[in-house]
């Protein structure tokens, strides 16, 4: 405040010294000396109710000079009404006051970036030793590092350097870094500038152009970063100014998700949500976006307790407001999964626990349709029957027509859910949500690649061109919720645009680059082979079906003619009472009867196993997970697959 004080009275003398030419008439002196108290109250008055001298005088921009000048104008309208008022303005020269409001604004202004200059002129000294740094992009991204990074002195870089694409920017400066051409001189311009750094900074930009620059970057032999994506600033996990490594993730480059969160967190506000699989990659990730939508309770079904455990400390110690119910349980287990349901009455059900594991599956088929199949039914006729609002099941694109066990198993639990409507009237809202690979999953290629890739390869893919669709947990689940939200969904599958697919191999080559080796001669890649019930490439529709956009760009809903209804009813019987059976060789008859389209792509393995015409000590244990299964037109315990009658299951 003393310093505007001291600026106010400093203009206002020099106003009158200029009007007058520096000699100052007996007269003037006098209605100067009148005047100058108004000046001096009024002014610093005025700033301060426009907050002028709250402000940081070593950060100014451009809005602190717009509020200050404002704050001048508003204050010289002030002074001259408080001269009109005391009749001091008559005789007064109009030139000084309109001086004076100039000069204050230039002074206080000058001072406030002189300031700042002073600091920021200072720090290339501070910095002249640090490491030589180019930047790639010349927007608004590189203006902010560049200006953090002048403000703060320990960052350690001495920028010598942009590079962008756009013609129409060479030459051009930055906070006095010039734009030196374009990223295909990259390496020519690294080398002529001893550059020892550099820093991507294009936040939007796309797969193809992330994927170019990085490798333009690894043929300088230099280390190189990033700014955080778009996605990473909206989310709150990056910062303008912060620095990453090159992720495999980045080189996807697909676009950033934008949730109707409107819409979202009036489908889960105050709602008790049950989510099963809840420690899993996707069933953990579900739980942490629906726990920032103020649901009333959230419940995580989950059998593997350790996992379950650190989701649970995760999410109270987040969310310490929200009530999370961590409960163990199998989901074949139709008392103890009915009982769950009873006591808390879930409004919306999340339904992702499922085997997924696709080579796994082949060679464990019973276990595959009774939990991914058999599990299914048990939490959709819970949700029935204690009247959930709302059942979302959690799919894949290996349902389309599926080459695989897994794939098959979880088309089962999609024509299971659709169905509900034709087999008994429900006000359960059922639906299926359809995607592909997710980055990071447990299971997926990218941590096992980084574990290889960790041990010194090398690492091993399929096939040369086996290719997959990829997408991050966030990004999926983010879709998931906003598929589930959608009225046009209900009753329906939503297929997430899952992009371009990607080779294996060309992911490999990737991640080993970015560890700043060379593929195929620092790191081999092996193939190999398919394994059972792999496909060279997914498919996200089947022949039968087409696919219908919705209003959220992202998503498009399936249109099928499936089995339904009492074909289906009849198919899973049968189904169930080969597996209950333990026939293996039955089991795969009966999927394929109730998948046509499911085509084995791996040998099946022929395990040999008991005829049973007694109740055996499997045949018991096979009675505590089948106890009279039911489905809304019957009691699958009284029925008997046709043309298997040693096997009935027990009632």
């Amino acid at each position: 405040m003393s310093t505007h004080f001291l600026l106010a009275a400093l203009a206002y003398l020099a106003a009158f010294a200029l009007r007058f030419d520096f000699h100052l008439p007996a007269n003037e002196f006098s209605r100067l000396l009148q005047t100058l108290p108004f000046v001096l109250v009024l002014r610093v008055a005025v700033l301060e109710c426009f907050g002028v001298s709250c402000g940081s005088w070593r950060h100014v921009g451009s809005r602190d000079l717009v509020t200050l000048s404002v704050a001048a104008t508003v204050g010289t309208l002030a002074v001259v009404a408080a001269l009109f008022l005391t009749g001091a303005l008559e005789g007064m020269s109009r030139s000084v006051l309109i001086t004076d409001w100039l000069l204050f604004i230039f002074l206080a202004g000058g001072v406030r970036f002189a300031i700042r200059c002073a600091r920021e002129g200072q720090l290339p000294l501070q910095s002249a030793h640090g490491r030589r740094t180019i930047v790639i992009g010349a927007g608004e991204a590189s203006e902010r590092l560049l200006r953090q990074s002048l403000h703060d002195g320990r960052r350690g870089m001495r920028f010598v350097g942009l590079l962008d694409d756009n013609p129409g920017s060479l030459g051009r400066s930055l906070h006095g870094v010039r734009v030196l051409g374009s990223t295909s001189q990259l390496q020519t311009l690294a080398k002529k500038h001893h550059a020892e750094l550099l820093v991507i900074a294009i936040p939007s930009a796309s797969g193809e152009d992330i994927r170019r620059i990085v490798m333009a970057c690894e043929e300088t032999g230099l280390e190189f970063k990033r700014l955080p994506s778009l996605e990473e600033l909206l989310d709150g996990t990056g910062q303008a100014d912060q620095l990453k490594v090159v992720e495999i993730e980045d080189l996807l480059g697909r676009k950033p998700v934008y949730l109707d969160l409107a819409r979202v967190e009036s489908d889960l506000a105050q709602q008790t949500v049950l989510v099963t699989g809840g420690a899993g990659s996707i069933g953990s990730e579900l739980a942490r976006q629906i726990a920032g939508f103020c649901p009333r309770r959230l419940i995580l079904v989950e059998q593997a307790e350790s996992p379950l455990y650190f989701v649970h400390l995760e999410l109270t110690k987040s969310y310490p407001g929200l009530e999370v119910v961590p409960i163990i349980a199998d989901i074949t287990d139709a008392s103890r999964i009915d009982a769950i349901f009873a006591q808390y009455r879930p409004d919306y059900v999340f339904h992702a626990a499922a085997y997924k594991h696709v080579p796994m599956m082949e060679t464990n088929v019973t276990e595959a349709v009774t939990n991914n199949v058999l599990g299914t039914l048990r939490v959709a006729e819970s949700a029935v029957r204690h009247h959930a609002r709302k059942f979302v099941l959690i799919s894949t694109d290996k349902a389309v027509n599926p080459s695989s066990v897994m794939g098959t198993t979880k088309r089962l639990a999609e024509r299971i859910v659709l169905s509900w409507p034709t087999l008994r009237s429900s006000a359960t809202d059922f639906r299926a949500v359809r995607f592909g690979n997710v980055l990071g999953s447990d299971g997926s290629v990218l941590p096992l690649f980084r574990k290889q890739l960790a041990a010194g390869g090398p690492l091993t893919v399929t096939h040369p061109d086996v290719r997959r669709y990829f997408m991050s947990v966030p990004e999926a689940v983010q879709l998931v919720l906003q598929a589930a939200a959608l009225p046009e969904v209900t009753g329906r599958i939503a297929m997430l645009d899952m992009g371009q697919p990607i080779r294996i191999v060309d992911l490999a080559e990737q991640l080993i680059r970015l560890s700043g080796r060379i593929p195929h001669r620092d790191i081999h890649i092996t193939f190999t082979g398919l394994r059972p019930g792999e496909k060279l490439d997914e498919e996200l529709t089947s022949l039968s079906e087409s696919t219908v956009p919705t209003e959220v760009e992202k998503i498009r809903v399936v249109e099928t003619n499936e089995m339904r209804g009492a074909s289906l009813e009849t198919g899973l019987h049968a189904l169930f009472a080969a597996v209950a059976a333990g026939n293996q060789s039955l089991v795969f008859r009966e999927l394929r009867r109730l998948v046509p389209e499911y085509r084995q792509s791996g040998i099946e393995l022929e395990i040999p196993i008991p005829h049973v015409h007694d109740p055996a000590p499997a045949a018991v244990a096979d009675h505590a997970r089948f106890p009279a299964f039911r489905l809304p037109h019957g009691d699958f315990g009284q029925h008997v697959a046709a043309d298997s009658p040693n096997h009935a299951l027990p009632a």
